[in-house]
């Protein structure tokens, strides 16, 4: 009969009886001569439960997503009309008895820290930016991270109330980020930096949601993120720079866009036609100022006396599921909005405002549209949860306004490449920016004529275009704790040729705590 001896030193290594017997004996001999430093591993290994599948794609932030990239369940419906609420592996799995006993009662309670280091090992431009304007950049290292906690409640389970469910997230946020020590303001080299409020708690979202005829249709409203739904992978964050984590930044190019931990009055309809086929569209309140702490610095102002606009996306997805157990995610969308938003070249009589130092053109028309694809293209071992998947996608802004006119994004993501390491995710990833031509012009004019100081977007130089390399190897190090060291490489900080480019060493830990 198999067993299974689990340590997380070789995880989840199957062995037969008569092997662990002997393993066993000769184990005990090895501790009786070398007790000293044998006796701590021995404890570790043999107080360790089996370890499960513990991915960074189950993060707290990533719950809506992972709702969205789910397909309907193959055979009938679910135990309740709402879809179940998840449960990655965790440091405390029973939550010292608390969880079970909400789970039990339709109540599921989520807590996690996710913490991210990185420090130039490249120095940047010496003696520059030589402007009072900018403090001079360095080589530095930086901290940032976030402590989240999800509140998933089925009311049907609960009380009764059919199909019915709220799902809140709270999160606090501390530290700095790298990146701006060498002069880059467009990627962050750390991606749970800012939109926290520097408080203790910070409400991300808190809304409701109504699931018809058994998944098929569903209804939400309330304080939501238009990015935990619309453009957006539980795929991106096994990365750590913040050009493809929490979303691709061409994606939240206005400061309109409500992305995770930043949170508007909305609603939102998703349907599924058939299994593998959904289709969803929202309306989300412009508010000015979501990332900004005079307004929403602790994410709990609801008056909505800052809405000025409204956004309206619409995406359609694929998520078919070939051969043996290949699954892939395809999606195809864009965005109307009526927000203001300054004209990045014109002023309000047509010409440039570089020139004539008046007042940029407000546009009421803006819009977006994407295109998002992720494939599992190879199994190791022949385990459909581990192997290849590939990551590939395009977006494109309003060139009129946005900062980035366009970015496109490649990655690969190889987990349990190592037969005794079932949990452990290699990833590379490559994101390209091209910056609008209005900024493009308006940065030209404004450096000819020695407007320094008027530069936007703190440039120091004329952005064109900027691009991020990252690779990095996840390590499943025991029960809900994950070990990730990285190489982070920012070609063209800010999208600037005067900028030298910026390599950086770091690592993200993730611990589930329950």
């Amino acid at each position: 009969m198999p067993a299974i001896f689990s340590c997380p030193i070789w995880q989840n290594v199957p062995i037969s009886l008569k092997e662990l017997r002997r393993y066993s004996s000769v184990f005990l001999k090895k501790l009786a001569r070398h007790r000293s430093w044998l006796l701590p591993v021995a404890l570790f290994c043999f107080a360790t439960p089996g370890a499960q599948a513990q991915v960074l794609d189950e993060i707290v932030g990533n719950e809506p997503l992972l709702r969205v990239d789910t397909p309907l369940p193959a055979h009938g419906g679910y135990t309740t009309s709402v879809p179940p609420f998840g449960r990655p592996e965790a440091l405390f799995p029973h939550g010292f008895g608390m969880t079970d006993w909400l789970r039990k009662r339709g109540i599921a309670l989520l807590l996690d820290n996710t913490n991210e280091f990185a420090g130039a090992i490249t120095p940047p431009k010496k003696n520059y930016p030589n402007s009072q304007h900018f403090a001079p950049y360095k080589q530095g290292a930086s901290n940032a991270g976030q402590y989240a906690a999800s509140l998933n409640i089925n009311w049907e389970q609960l009380i009764g109330l059919r199909g019915f469910s709220t799902h809140s997230i709270v999160v606090g946020r501390y530290g700095t980020t790298a990146n701006r020590m060498f002069g880059d303001w467009l990627n962050h080299a750390s991606e749970d930096y800012g939109g926290g409020g520097n408080v203790v708690v910070h409400l991300v979202m808190a809304y409701g949601e109504e699931d018809l005829f058994n998944g098929r249709l569903a209804i939400a409203a309330g304080r939501m993120a238009e990015m935990s739904d619309f453009q957006n992978s539980p795929l991106f964050c096994n990365f750590q720079n913040g050009s493809i984590c929490g979303r691709p930044k061409a994606a939240t190019d206005s400061s309109f866009v409500s992305g995770y931990p930043a949170a508007v009055w909305a609603g939102r309809i998703r349907v599924r036609p058939s299994r593998f086929l959904y289709i969803q569209s929202g309306l989300y309140a412009g508010e000015n100022g979501i990332y900004k702490n005079e307004q929403h610095r602790t994410g709990f102002k609801f008056n909505g006396g800052n809405i000025n606009g409204f956004r309206l996306p619409f995406e359609m997805g694929w998520e078919p599921l070939f051969g043996k157990n290949h699954p892939g995610h395809y999606k195809i969308g864009g965005v109307m909005m009526t927000a203001p938003s300054p004209d990045n070249y014109l002023d309000e009589q047509g010409r440039p405002y570089a020139l004539t130092h008046g007042r940029p053109r407000t546009r009421h028309d803006g819009y977006g549209a994407w295109f998002m694809a992720d494939q599992h293209i190879l199994n190791h071992y022949h385990s459909s949860k581990r192997g290849i998947t590939l990551l590939g996608g395009f977006l494109y802004n309003d060139k009129r306004i946005a900062l980035r006119e366009w970015e496109a994004y490649g990655a690969l993501i190889d987990r349990g490449i190592f037969r005794s390491r079932p949990f452990d995710t290699f990833g590379l990833s490559f994101t390209y920016e091209k910056i609008a031509p209005g900024v493009q012009a308006t940065e030209t004019m404004m450096l000819d004529t020695q407007q320094f100081s008027r530069l936007p977007d703190h440039a120091t130089g004329v952005q064109r275009h900027a691009a991020v390399f990252e690779v990095n190897y996840a390590i499943h190090v025991y029960r809900g704790v994950i070990f990730q060291p990285l190489l982070e490489y920012f070609f063209r900080p800010n999208g600037q040729g005067n900028l030298r480019d910026a390599a950086l060493l770091g690592f993200k830990s993730h611990i589930e705590i329950f």
